[in-house]
């Protein structure tokens, strides 16, 4: 596998590619930003087409083996919002903070103090931006998403999630714990099964 040893997460997420560190420890990991490469135009309709989509971006302008995910917070009772929009639920730009208190108003407006949801991830790994036969898995982590908000770590919805056997939200978890139990630590757990085969 070409450059197997480097890997191009194909994110200029920072928190993200700080988790794929971690994950990766024996790999050098190189983000978006490490080569001037933008952020690829996510318009895809599912987090597969999305995680392919930023692939085949990040593969074709760094020409290493890159590895895309896409996830996001889904809410089944908010018809699967925020979904694939998650990063931008309260418009192009919007913060993490901003996102949350998106998804709090909505819960506000039906009345309901949680819902059931999940976390969901996606990931995509290309030897090149032709390959054929890409890696693909995916991961999630069962809860509740809640109008209290609460812990200092994670990011994105981390501080309203409440996975399922925990009674703190998923920005309160440990992050070495939160590294095992994760949508992103599960796919990841696959997709190196995949890779090292």
């Amino acid at each position: 596998m070409k450059n197997s040893n480097e890997i191009l997460i194909a994110s200029s997420n920072q928190g993200k590619v700080k988790e794929f560190k971690k994950l990766f420890q024996d790999h050098k990991i190189f983000s978006l930003s490490d080569f001037d490469i933008e952020d690829a135009i996510e318009n895809g309709s599912s987090f597969f087409e999305n995680a392919l989509i930023k692939a085949k971006h990040g593969s074709l302008y760094s020409e290493k083996f890159t590895i895309a995910d896409d996830s996001g917070l889904v809410v089944p009772d908010l018809n699967f919002e925020p979904g694939i929009y998650s990063a931008r639920y309260a418009g192009e730009g919007s913060s993490d903070k901003e996102n949350r208190d998106h998804l709090i108003n909505k819960l506000n407006l039906i009345k309901k103090e949680e819902l059931d949801a999940y976390y969901v991830c996606v990931l995509v790994g290309l030897r090149s931006v032709d390959d054929p036969m890409p890696i693909i898995t995916h991961g999630e982590i069962h809860g509740k998403v809640s109008i209290k908000s609460s812990g200092d770590g994670g990011f994105g919805y981390d501080k309203i999630f409440y996975p399922l056997g925990y009674d703190c939200s998923m920005a309160s978890i440990d992050s070495e714990i939160k590294n095992k139990i994760s949508h992103r630590a599960i796919a990841f757990k696959k997709f190196i099964e995949k890779y090292s085969s």
